[in-house]
């Protein structure tokens, strides 16, 4: 059973299906690993055992009428703590909501729950999702996997904890710019960023909502794309005979190497190499206009997040850890003009990107540039803190202002993803791609 834990999201359905796994006792050895485990409080906000045990049952016997709702039928998964959960508390990650208690589950979740999967419990995040580095002294610090003083990226940061540690088949996170793909490669998952108004975010606690997007981390290609299907009520993209051959990937040169760091960079580079060898061809890139997009994140983001959160935040603005706090209120420093300016400016930079990558199945960039930083350092250090926010963000943030599906695949280095842009609402050819990606890197 303990093997259970480890095991992907699809075989563990798989598993199910043919009659070798009973859901309910898989829930009790998730829900065992989870109780017993050391960072369990570090990980999950809360554990929803009662809801859990009860969609369990209503698994199994559907199972024995031979009536599953999906491949995933069964399976216990974790939600990060902005999703709505109808009589669970859902904060997402700060002391301004602490005792919010909603009446109905987030679109998401429900749309999960009727295909068929186990909610083991919400999962620890940033603050309000908006750090990238996953450090929340407020409500908890999920560890990294590969180094518990360490953070284990953000804002999905307890997401990518659940199942780095066995106590999630697969957790669903947000990313409004890098949060679910950055918590990934740190802990060596698979990420996906869905596209902007793909995935519904209805019962969601927002933080910029021209940005946000729902996503799963996950063990496998294969259960990002069923997970996909499940949050949408779909069907999952069909990833059998993908090949790496004929295909054609662009190397993104400009922004996402600037400040790389060794260990990224090798990693980085020796998936390339891989990809070539299975049958890629790979093509330097360039996109000028992608420097001038970046210039504008602060107004996009700072301005948008705090004017939706400006009177929560100032009606107990001590409530909040100061980094995270200083950064929501830099959206004070822009008028409407700026906002609106900055928003033109961005869509004449998607425009020349969208041209640039015509040619191409994906762009292909290092999802970090960095490593996970130390957590008792960034506590204590502004500067430290400022600087690897900043470009833990860097990177995966293209996706997002560039309006873009995302993936990010493990390279076999601790703590190195491989990206890959794709096409708005490309999810499932990039799914597809990423699978042979996925063989070729393992």
């Amino acid at each position: 059973m303990q093997d259970w834990l480890t095991m992907t999201a699809c075989d563990l359905g798989r598993g199910i299906g043919m009659g070798q796994i009973d859901p309910v006792e898989l829930t009790e050895t998730y829900l065992s690993a989870i109780d017993a485990h050391p960072h369990r409080d570090r990980i999950y906000a809360r554990v929803t055992h009662d809801r859990a045990r009860a969609e369990a049952a209503a698994a199994k016997e559907r199972a024995g009428l031979s009536l599953r709702r999906s491949l995933l039928d069964g399976v216990p998964i974790s939600w990060k703590d902005l999703f709505d959960t109808a009589g669970t508390a859902t904060e997402a990650g700060s002391a301004l909501l602490k005792g919010r208690v909603p009446d109905v589950d987030a679109v998401v979740l429900r749309n999960a729950t009727a295909m068929g999967t186990v909610c083991l419990g919400k999962t620890h995040m940033s603050e309000l999702a908006f750090s990238g580095l996953g450090l929340n002294p407020i409500t908890g610090t999920p560890p990294c996997i590969d180094d518990e003083d360490a953070v284990s990226g953000g804002s999905s940061s307890g997401a990518a904890a659940s199942v780095a540690w066995g106590l999630a088949a697969c957790g669903i996170g947000s990313d409004t710019g890098g949060s679910v793909r950055i918590p990934a490669a740190w802990n060596n998952l698979v990420g996906l960023k869905t596209t902007a108004g793909r995935v519904s975010l209805e019962g969601t606690v927002p933080l910029c909502l021209r940005f946000d997007t729902v996503g799963p981390l996950a063990r496998s290609v294969e259960d990002a794309a069923h997970v996909l299907a499940l949050l949408e009520g779909g069907t999952p993209a069909d990833l059998r005979g993908a090949t790496l051959k004929g295909r054609r990937f662009a190397d993104l040169q400009n922004v996402a190497k600037d400040d790389l760091r060794d260990m990224p960079r090798k990693a980085y580079d020796d998936a390339l190499q891989r990809l070539q060898e299975a049958g890629a061809e790979i093509v330097p890139l360039d996109v000028p206009e992608l420097n001038e997009a970046m210039g504008l994140s602060g107004v996009l983001y700072t301005t948008e997040a705090y004017g939706l959160w400006r009177d929560v935040i100032e009606a107990n603005p001590e409530a909040m850890y100061p980094e995270i706090l200083e950064r929501f209120r830099m959206g004070k420093t822009y008028s409407g003009p700026d906002y609106v300016s900055a928003w033109s400016k961005l869509k004449a930079c998607r425009t020349a990107w969208d041209a640039a990558t015509a040619s191409f199945d994906a762009v292909l960039a290092p999802t970090a540039p960095i490593l996970p930083p130390n957590l008792d350092r960034l506590m204590s250090d502004h500067e430290y803190y400022v600087t690897e926010n900043l470009l833990a963000l860097r990177n995966t943030r293209i996706g997002n202002l560039m309006g873009l599906a995302a993936l990010t695949l493990p390279t076999g280095t601790p703590g190195c993803g491989l990206m890959m842009l794709g096409y708005p609402g490309s999810e499932e050819a990039l799914l597809r791609v990423g699978s042979a990606v996925e063989s070729a890197l393992t």
